[in-house]
C-alpha cells in the first residue's frame, strides 16, 4: 500500500489513511491501566477496516511494549497528543461554545469530551473519511455530548462557505483544531488556512495545532518510526509529509494578532508523568504543539 492506496475497504486514500494509525494509537493507549486518553469508538474504527484488521489495538497484542517504535512508542505519541488536545479543547471551550476540527479524521471529540451546554461541534474532513467514520458510529448507535456537525468539505476549496451556511458564526469566539493537518499542507497552504482562519475568528478565539519542521524525506527515511510504519503498514509517511521548508507559523500567527505559546511533545511527558521520551533519530523530536489566543483587540471580521 502506497500514499496513493486505500486502507482496504473504507474507501478512505492519501493522507486520510493517516487517521488510522492515530485510531489505532488510540486504542492501544485506551487499554493501559494509565491511559492518557480513553477513545472507547477507535477499536472499533479498526475493526470495520478489514486492511486493518492484524493492526494491534490493546497492549496485549505489543510484544515489545513501548520498546516497539510503532506500536509502542508511536501509538503513546499518539496517546499524549490525544490528551493535550483533549485538554486544550476543554479548557477552550469555558470561552468558546464552537469547536471547529479540521481534518477531522477518526476523531470522536464531540463523543467523549464533557463539553458545556450549547457547544456545537463541527468536523470538516474528505467525504469518504466521514462517511467511513458516521457508518461505524452508527453501528454503535453513538450519540454525541455536543451539537455535532459533519461537514464534507475538501479544505483545499472553498471551505468557510459551507461551515457559516451550517451555522458556524464568525461573531462568535470559536475553538479551532489543528491536530494533525499542517505538517502535510504545503506552506502556501498552511499560510493561506491560517489567514483565513484568522479572519473568521472573533476576540478570544484558540487555536491548537501541531506542526513540524525539518522533514527530509532522504536522510530520515530510515529513522525509526518511519521505517516501522511503511514496512508494516504500507504507509510512508514521508511521502505524504509536506518536505517544503515551512512557514514560522508562531510568527505567522503574531502577525495576525494571535498569542502562542510553544510546546514539544517531551514537555506533556513530563507533565503527565508518562509518554514518550527523546530517542536518537527521533521522528517526533521535529513536532510542536502550538496553543493561540487570539487578540482582544477590535478586528474586521469576515461576512
Amino acid at each position: 500500500m502506497t500514499g496513493t492506496e486505500q486502507v482496504s475497504g473504507t474507501g478512505v486514500a492519501g493522507v486520510g489513511m493517516t487517521a488510522f494509525l492515530v485510531a489505532a494509537g488510540r486504542s492501544i493507549e485506551a487499554s493501559r491501566t494509565d491511559a492518557l486518553a480513553r477513545d472507547t469508538y477507535a477499536r472499533a474504527f479498526l475493526e470495520a477496516a478489514p486492511g486493518c484488521a492484524d493492526w494491534p489495538t490493546h497492549t496485549g497484542q505489543v510484544p515489545d511494549g513501548d520498546a516497539d517504535p510503532l506500536w509502542g512508542r508511536l501509538a503513546r505519541f499518539f496517546g499524549l497528543r490525544t490528551r493535550a488536545f483533549d485538554d486544550f479543547l476543554i479548557e477552550a471551550a469555558h470561552n468558546c461554545r464552537q469547536v471547529v476540527v479540521l481534518g477531522a479524521g477518526l476523531d470522536t471529540r464531540a463523543h467523549r469530551l464533557p463539553w458545556p451546554e450549547g457547544t456545537t461541534v463541527f468536523e470538516i474532513d474528505h467525504e469518504d473519511v466521514l462517511r467511513f467514520k458516521q457508518s461505524v458510529l452508527d453501528a454503535r448507535d453513538a450519540v454525541p455530548r455536543a451539537a455535532r456537525v459533519a461537514l464534507p468539505v475538501d479544505l483545499r476549496q472553498d471551505w468557510t462557505g459551507p461551515l457559516i451556511a451550517a451555522g458556524f458564526d464568525p461573531t462568535r469566539p470559536t475553538a479551532w483544531l489543528a491536530e494533525g493537518l499542517l505538517p502535510y499542507l504545503p506552506p502556501a497552504a498552511e499560510r493561506d488556512l491560517l489567514r483565513i482562519l484568522d479572519t473568521h475568528s472573533a476576540p478570544g478565539s484558540m487555536l491548537g495545532c501541531e506542526v513540524k519542521h525539518g522533514v527530509d524525506a532522504v536522510a530520515q527515511r530510515d529513522y525509526p518510526i518511519y521505517a516501522a510504519v511503511r514496512e508494516r503498514t504500507g504507509i510512508d509517511l514521508l511521502t505524504l509529509l509536506s518536505v517544503e521548508a515551512r512557514p514560522q507559523t508562531v510568527a505567522e500567527l503574531a502577525a495576525l494578532g494571535w498569542r502562542s505559546d510553544v510546546y514539544t511533545p517531551f514537555d506533556f511527558t513530563r507533565q503527565y508523568g508518562r509518554g514518550p521520551q527523546p530517542a536518537p533519530d527521533d521522528a517526533l523530536a521535529a513536532n510542536r504543539w502550538i496553543f493561540a489566543t487570539c487578540s482582544a483587540a477590535p478586528r474586521p471580521v469576515a461576512a
